[in-house]
Order: C-alpha cells, then sequence, then structure tokens
C-alpha cells in the first residue's frame, strides 16, 4: 500500500452479489489478483472522514460540484497504534480522481486530529509536503472526524495493462459512536449486503474486452459515494440499509 500518488477515472457501479461471484471468474481469464491483499486479492479497509460543522465536503459531493474534495485516515485490514495509517486527500476534478496521502503512525495521526497547532514536524511521516496540503485543507475547511466506513474488498489488476485496475466492496458499514479506526469493522450496514460496489479503475479508457464483459452481464454506471450514503444513514438515523444508491 505504499504508492502516495494516483489519478485516473473510477467508473462505479453496483450489482447483484450473484453477478460479482460470476465476473470475479472472468476477471481471472484476463487478470490477476491484487498483490496487496491475500491469495485471492481481498482485504479490509477502514476509513475515518472529516467534514466541516456546515457540511461543505458533504454537500460538494451530493450535488456533484465540478470540483469536490475528501480527506480520510484509513488503514488496511487491522492496526495497532504504533502501525502505519495513511491521511490521504481525494479530490476529483472533470470526471478525474487525484488521491495524494502519506503515511503516519496511527497515534500521531490521533494527536494531529486533537491538536491543529501541530505540523508536519512533530511527525514521522513518509511525504511531508503531501502533509503540508492536507494540512491547508483541513485547516482551511475547519475538517473534523465526521464518521467510520467499512467495507470489504477483492482487488484484480491487469496482466499487460498494468494500470487497470478493477475492484469489488461488499459489507459496506458504517457508525459515528466509535471514531477509532482501530476499532474494527463493525457498523450499521448502508448497502444491502445483497449488492456490491464495482470499480473500473484506468488511465485512460475501459479496454474493449472489458466493456463487452460489463454489457454482457448488465452493469450500467451507478452514481456511488461511500461517504454521502453512510452520512445520510447515520445523521438521519436511519436503521435499516438502503437498497440503492443515487
Amino acid at each position: 500500500m505504499a504508492k502516495e500518488i494516483f489519478s485516473r477515472y473510477e467508473i462505479k457501479y453496483l450489482i447483484p452479489y450473484t453477478t460479482y461471484e460470476v465476473m470475479a471468474k472472468e476477471l481471472q481469464k484476463k487478470m490477476t489478483f491484487d498483490s496487496y491483499g491475500d491469495p485471492e486479492g481481498k482485504y479490509t479497509i477502514i476509513s475515518l472522514y472529516f467534514d466541516s460543522d456546515d457540511r461543505k465536503i458533504y454537500y460538494e459531493t451530493r450535488n456533484k460540484d465540478r470540483f469536490r474534495q475528501k480527506l480520510r485516515l484509513r488503514i488496511y485490514n487491522s492496526a495497532t497504534l504504533e502501525d502505519n495509517a495513511y491521511f490521504e486527500v481525494k479530490k476529483k476534478f472533470k470526471k478525474r480522481v487525484h488521491k495524494r496521502r502519506t503515511s503516519i503512525k496511527l497515534k500521531d495521526a490521533y494527536r494531529y486530529i486533537d491538536d491543529f497547532s501541530l505540523d508536519e514536524s512533530d511527525f514521522r511521516i513518509s511525504n511531508p509536503q503531501i502533509f503540508r496540503e492536507i494540512n491547508a485543507f483541513k485547516t482551511h475547511y475547519n475538517l473534523r472526524p465526521e464518521n467510520i466506513v467499512s467495507y470489504d474488498r477483492q482487488a484484480f489488476s491487469g496482466i499487460e495493462d498494468k494500470d487497470l485496475r478493477v475492484t469489488f466492496d461488499f459489507n459496506l458499514r458504517c457508525r459515528m459512536d466509535d471514531k477509532r479506526i482501530e476499532k474494527g469493522p463493525h457498523g450499521l450496514f448502508f448497502v444491502d449486503p445483497n449488492l456490491v460496489i464495482l470499480e473500473v479503475k484506468v488511465d485512460h479508457s475501459v479496454p474493449l474486452w472489458l466493456s463487452r464483459l460489463l454489457a454482457e452481464l448488465g452493469c450500467t454506471k451507478k452514481s456511488v459515494s461511500k461517504f454521502c450514503t453512510s452520512a445520510e444513514l447515520l445523521n438521519e438515523n436511519i436503521k435499516q440499509p438502503v437498497s440503492e444508491i443515487y
């Protein structure tokens, strides 16, 4: 999980779990399991999202502003306070997604969240420049921890096209009552467990063979925001998972 800078298109779909099972088998003919996961390319993601008191980040995403951005603190699988986490800024402009992140010890990430006066000189971080960008973003919007989103992922990487990546996210859960990501992936389901979020991530365009596979399986593009959907569930205190995502 060492890569720190990403720029690509991310095309999202909402598909039945049964379609995921069929597609995952078909992808193995053209792709390989992601090397960062287990032998089947699977791992768990737990993210703490941030927003301002006036929910500016939420509304930027919900209204599909031309330029929008998010801040999150993320771990993979599990972590202790002594392990590394990732502060990440995700920006979207003209449909292209840009991500910049830096690693930091989880205990130091919490120190930074609690004390706005701290800067990159107070921590051991992998990329001070990106941390300064994160700090400027957090300070400008006066961002604070909002909610935790967690899910299981299976990821595939292209064999010939190294920039091609396909991911399936399932067991999508969220919570506000416990904002410690090291406590693991628990919370309310905010997507029906029988549905899977599929993302196709490419540098330029989707390969023809994959476009045909998506069409054959009846996959249609569906705008999906894990942050917005989870925030709406938690803030409205809805106790049942949604069956569709805007």
